[in-house]
């Protein structure tokens, strides 16, 4: 449940008390430290600054935040209270621009407060309600997350290697993970599974958490840095790749971490079917096609550096595209919640909505 932080369970994040706990995702491995918000203000710095990632997760945090915003505010009248949700609101949904998740968590929260006043609720009833419903949020993250497990297993072979790129595991979602859902599921289910985690540059997902989720599970896995992926196709190391995504438009196109799009021609070069895990939330049936989602670019400095160790030279030119966009025609299959979506995308995607 969302009401209470269990330390000795896989963290991502939680109430505690009057104020919302999250693993400094920032930290791990070396460090398994934890960052407190007790305002909106600090719930957003956290998103916009990496403490916590993973679109299903920024969804269940910005949820989270406007319930904190809103237990808050000192206002007595509806007028400035409605005031101060919009803001809170506008802060949270300009933190990232790639995750739709954070937008729909937003449009959810703003459903149920309009639902709320229509119905003359009082300020305290209206915190309540927006309480409520991030709770929700949370909860069902993780019921889709187990879903998406149990859907994933069934493609997933008795014997199976898997390739994964950067992290969509629990710390990416509110807990169990939606690419690491999958090979939670499969093993749960009693497949012999291992794992091949790409490191992930620049911010190393792969390295630093996916690596920590999995070896903390017990789950057999290898780190590899992203230009070793083809090479591992080619010597017969891989048999399936199982990624996030942080929006999938109409057609299928998906966005998700930088690095996925290379991945995913080469596991079609080499005949490996390459899955997409992602819950209904990331499907954005109003954004046609991946020439639409926006790309987030971040700091240089994540180029430049690791750490605190700088890799380049002073006065190179630097891009840091955070995401890339997968066409349809690489994905063998999308699987979410609700079931295992295959080509044409466009059409099996659209009668579940």
């Amino acid at each position: 449940m969302a009401g209470c932080y269990d330390r000795g369970m896989l963290p991502t994040i939680a109430w505690d008390g009057d104020a919302i706990v999250m693993v400094d995702q920032r930290k791990l491995p070396a460090t398994e430290t934890y960052v407190t918000c007790r305002t909106v203000n600090d719930v957003a710095k956290a998103i916009k600054t990496m403490v916590i990632r993973g679109a299903p997760a920024i969804g269940v945090c910005a949820a989270m935040g406007v319930a904190l915003g809103a237990a808050r505010s000192k206002a007595t009248g509806t007028k400035q209270f409605v005031t101060e949700f919009q803001r809170n609101c506008d802060l949270l949904a300009s933190t990232r621009p790639t995750a739709v998740n954070l937008f729909w968590a937003l449009e959810r929260m703003k459903q149920s407060f309009a639902e709320g006043a229509q119905a003359g609720e009082s300020v305290d009833q209206l915190k309540a309600r927006l309480r409520q419903t991030a709770d929700r949020i949370h909860d069902d993250d993780v019921e889709s997350c187990r879903a998406i497990g149990r859907h994933g297993a069934t493609v997933v072979p008795a014997e199976a290697r898997i390739l994964t790129h950067c992290n969509a595991g629990a710390l990416a979602t509110a807990g169990y993970g939606t690419a690491l859902g999958v090979i939670r599921g499969a093993v749960e289910a009693g497949k012999t599974v291992a794992v091949l985690a790409d490191e992930t540059r620049p911010f190393l997902q792969g390295a630093r958490l996916t690596a920590w989720e999995l070896v903390r599970d017990g789950i057999d896995t290898t780190v590899i840095t992203d230009n070793m992926a083809g090479a591992m196709m080619r010597a017969g190391l891989v048999d399936l790749v199982v990624v996030g995504a942080d929006r999938i438009a109409a057609n299928g196109d998906t966005a998700n971490k930088i690095g996925t799009y290379s991945v995913a021609i080469l596991a079609k070069e080499h005949g490996i079917p390459f899955y997409v895990a992602a819950p209904w939330s990331t499907i954005d049936l109003a954004t046609p096609d991946g020439s639409a989602i926006p790309i987030e670019e971040r700091s240089p400095r994540e180029v430049t550096h690791v750490g605190t160790t700088q890799v380049a030279p002073d006065g190179a030119k630097v891009r840091n595209p955070s995401f890339d966009v997968t066409p349809a025609k690489f994905i063998t299959a999308i699987i979410t919640e609700r079931g295992v979506y295959r080509a044409p995308f466009a059409e099996s995607l659209r009668p579940a909505s």
